[in-house]
């Protein structure tokens, strides 16, 4: 069993801890994928129209021998809409021909076992530096692949305490690629409540979120999870697996300890 040393603060190296089971696991891209599209399923909200849209009418075909086409017709007479087309598709108003209906299954399962697999898959892409490396990420400086840094860390309440100790552990560069990388979305989401995109950076996993959640909150692409709250999504953005991640001890306590994701 592989082993890691647990930094400091402000960097430095101390005593080795043994890397739980979860960092033996294959590489498996393929069930990674269906892992996190499987979470990203679930954010999508059901839309649809109503079943009536374009129907409340008194439109009806007059058939053949009129001299007119068998679209259907508005009923009556001395008014605009009188003998207009309307209801069938391609009509002023009429209904749409196949729109989208809030009962769809948009849903995408995944089994138990697999879904465990996937993030233990996931947990261990993390600590490959090549890996991360080809996913973006900025890793010249940092020192050690998985990253593991004291419980201190968790207790954090200023966001300037925080980027000066992501500094110290080698992780300003890629922080300041995300900052960089923030720019307006193209396409009409600018008018959606979604204008700016942000490039993924590194994620905090915690034992115990004491206020680094609060602290790490404003910087651009940083997450903060506690270690049983981790998924697919959160290890491997847009299904592409790798992620630079930042570990507390009692993360990888936990991690071991109580066999999550086995």
């Amino acid at each position: 069993m592989a082993s890691a040393k647990i930094y400091s603060l402000k960097g430095k190296g101390g005593e080795k801890v043994k890397l739980p089971s979860q960092f033996d696991t294959p590489y498996r891209p393929d069930i990674i994928k269906r892992a996190v599209l499987a979470v990203q399923s679930r954010r999508r909200q059901p839309h649809g129209v109503d079943e009536m849209a374009g129907k409340k009418n008194t439109a009806q075909s007059w058939q053949t021998g009129h001299g007119r086409s068998r679209m259907p017709r508005v009923k009556g007479s001395g008014t605009g809409a009188a003998n207009k087309a309307a209801f069938a598709p391609g009509t002023v108003g009429g209904r749409v021909a196949h729109p989208p209906e809030a009962r769809k299954v948009i849903i995408e399962r995944i089994n138990v076992k697999e879904n465990r697999l996937a993030i233990r898959s996931a947990i261990a892409a993390t600590a490959v530096r090549k890996t991360v490396s080809e996913r973006g990420h900025k890793v010249d400086s940092v020192p050690e692949f998985p990253l593991i840094v004291s419980d201190k860390l968790e207790s954090l309440e200023t966001t300037k305490e925080f980027r000066s100790i992501a500094s110290a552990l080698g992780l300003g560069e890629d922080l300041t690629r995300a900052v960089k990388g923030r720019g307006i979305r193209a396409g009409k989401g600018k008018m959606r409540g979604r204008k700016m995109k942000t490039p993924k950076s590194f994620l905090v996993v915690v034992g115990r979120d004491s206020g680094v959640g609060l602290a790490a909150r404003n910087l651009p692409g940083v997450d903060v999870v506690e270690v049983h709250g981790l998924n697919a999504d959160l290890l491997a953005p847009g299904t592409h697996p790798g992620r630079l991640v930042l570990w507390t001890k009692s993360a990888i306590d936990r991690l071991g300890s109580e066999a999550l994701f086995l």
